[in-house]
């Protein structure tokens, strides 16, 4: 069974080497930028952000290409408390499974100016006159675009848990607190690394409307890499943009080396299978920690704590937890339903009456025509990000060698925001004369085929090396390997991926189906422009009722196709 068990401490005595120098190096550089970003932060008057310049001079690029990598991590922070807990509850409890799961689903598909609307006012009131406040509101809009996807990795990976796995954990007698750090985070590990990589390229997705926020009359520009974009798409610099985007792909490749590079190399232990997989070389990172002395004792004595906290006995033992065999009480069910019925009317009736006091049904109209122009976009970009991924993905996921090449590719591809496009694609569509609401369509590609792609790339490299070789020497071959074996063996994370992918579509639409170069504008017929144009006018009744139909159109996606074909792949994984 896997677990995070620390290796035992080195005896003797450890004398730094040349490693611990550069080890030093980078840890001080490190904390000097943290250091920098927080003083900026905490101390500074708001109303000195407000009439901050943001400077196009490249020189200004690395203070705030740090600035905004230390919002992305903030958020990585906080949605990975909220994947342990929310995906936890839903994966464990039934009942609350049968309301959390819906909320992910409405919380996924809200745009990121949807929360930005109602957040903005109240991040700001937090911290009266200071920028902390500010900030506050954009590491929370970035949070909204990274925490979904990987709390469906995780309770994915509890769902499917294999059951030889679940009644080893019972015959050791593991308390609540021990299986989950021994067996659930362990198993769910591989794929949720790679799902919080691609979080982190989705907080790139956003990171302009992030930090360049507009709300009615509330505008403020925080310094980082979105303003500048912002700012250069505004004044079309191209050359501003060009280094933009070179900023981008530095930072992508120091946090791939630095941080998700070895991540990748030490969750491939906790994989399950039943033979010894191919060795794969380490990376430089890893290899630099291991030789170093300083730090490995640090390193060494911080998994021991981390081990021995691990193995705490909290929460109930085996041989006092309930029978999960004994039938659910249908009178307690009867009375969460009730109860789960009784709220979803009260906040139908509130937003119903909070929009009826402005709006006309003609308006809900107007919203759900917006919403199935929409639909068909997404249905259409799904269908072929779904072609073109899955066969990528698989054979990218088998080949270790092929995976470590294009995995800084992926993410960069995958933090690519669609804002930058804009120029090419705004003057060609004026140049030729062209239909708005086709040709802005593939920009809502960029969103939408990086979860299949990551998803299934984390599921074949997942695949079990015995079920390899067996396929190997039964020479299963062509379309029966892929009907009986791929398919089968990467169902789960695909419709995981297809899950959030979905969503991710309807989340850039907001982006897509607006798009501006100057004072050219351009607008494609659908929800996102819809909620877009209601946000930049401050008109909160239609940014409500947008939000409201988005909800209504994902959810009912997910219950008739997505659900249906995610509890097929659980029960075929946990019975297989």
């Amino acid at each position: 069974m896997p677990s995070f068990a620390a290796p035992a401490l080195a005896s003797g005595r450890r004398m730094p080497n040349r490693w611990d120098g550069i080890a030093m190096l980078l840890v001080m550089g490190l904390l000097i930028g943290l250091v920098d970003v927080g003083r900026s932060t905490l101390f500074t008057p708001l109303l000195s952000s407000q009439a901050t310049t943001i400077h196009l001079n490249p020189a200004y690029l690395p203070a705030y290409a740090l600035r905004t990598t230390a919002r992305m991590f903030a958020a990585l922070f906080a949605s990975l408390f909220f994947t342990f807990t929310f995906a936890t509850l839903a994966a464990k409890s039934r009942r609350a499974g049968l309301i959390l799961i819906p909320i992910l689903d409405i919380l996924q598909s809200v745009p990121i100016l949807g929360f930005l609307s109602f957040t903005v006012v109240f991040f700001l009131n937090l911290f009266p006159g200071r920028v902390f406040g500010a900030e506050l509101a954009c590491i929370f809009a970035i949070f909204t675009s990274q925490a979904w996807n990987m709390a469906f990795s995780f309770y994915q990976s509890l769902t499917t848990l294999p059951a030889d796995l679940v009644e080893a954990s019972k015959s050791f007698r593991l308390s609540a607190w021990q299986k989950f750090w021994r067996l659930d985070v362990p198993f769910a590990m591989p794929g949720l690394v790679w799902n919080t990589m691609l979080s982190m390229s989705g907080g790139w997705f956003f990171v302009v409307a992030s930090e360049a926020i507009t709300v009615g009359n509330t505008s403020f520009a925080l310094p980082g890499i979105g303003s500048y974009v912002a700012m250069a798409l505004a004044q079309k610099n191209l050359l501003a943009i060009f280094y933009a985007i070179l900023a981008m792909l530095i930072v992508i490749i120091l946090y791939d080396q630095l941080l998700f590079r070895p991540l990748v190399a030490w969750s491939g232990k906790f994989r399950f299978e039943t033979t010894a997989s191919t060795a794969t070389p380490d990376p430089w990172m890893l290899k630099l920690i291991r030789q170093t002395r300083v730090f490995q004792a640090i390193f060494d004595t911080a998994g021991e704590l981390v081990g021995n906290i691990f193995r705490l006995r909290l929460g109930a033992g085996a041989s006092v937890q309930v029978d999960e065999n004994r039938k659910p009480s249908r009178v307690i069910d009867a009375i969460w339903y009730a109860i789960i019925a009784a709220v979803a009317c009260y906040a139908l009736w509130r937003i119903i009456g909070f929009i009826s006091g402005s709006l006309h049904w003609s308006d809900l109209g107007q919203a759900l025509l917006m919403g199935c122009y929409t639909m068909i976009r997404v249905t259409v970009l799904m269908t072929i990000a779904a072609l073109i991924w899955v066969p990528i993905g698989v054979w990218i996921g088998l080949r270790p060698k092929a995976t470590r090449v294009v995995q800084p590719i992926a993410q960069f591809l995958a933090a690519f925001p669609a804002n930058l496009l804009f120029p090419p694609v705004v003057v060609a569509i004026v140049y030729f004369h062209v239909s708005p609401n086709i040709w802005l369509t593939p920009l809502m590609l960029i969103g939408t085929q990086w979860y299949i792609l990551f998803n299934v790339i984390a599921g074949a490299a997942a695949f079990p090396g015995d079920m390899r070789e067996a396929v190997a020497n039964f020479r299963i071959r062509g379309f029966l390997r892929w009907r009986r074996v791929m398919i089968p063996g990467i169902l789960p994370y695909f419709v995981t991926g297809a899950i959030t992918a979905s969503g991710g579509a309807w989340n850039a639409s907001i982006v897509a189906e607006v798009a501006s170069w100057g004072k050219t504008n351009l607008h494609a017929q659908g929800l996102g422009a819809y909620i877009a144009q209601a946000t930049t006018a401050g008109d909160t009744p239609k940014i409500v009722l947008g939000v409201a139909v988005m909800s209504a159109f994902v959810i009912a996606t997910n219950r008739v196709l997505w659900r249906p074909l995610y509890a097929y792949a659980s029960r075929r994984t946990t019975l297989g």
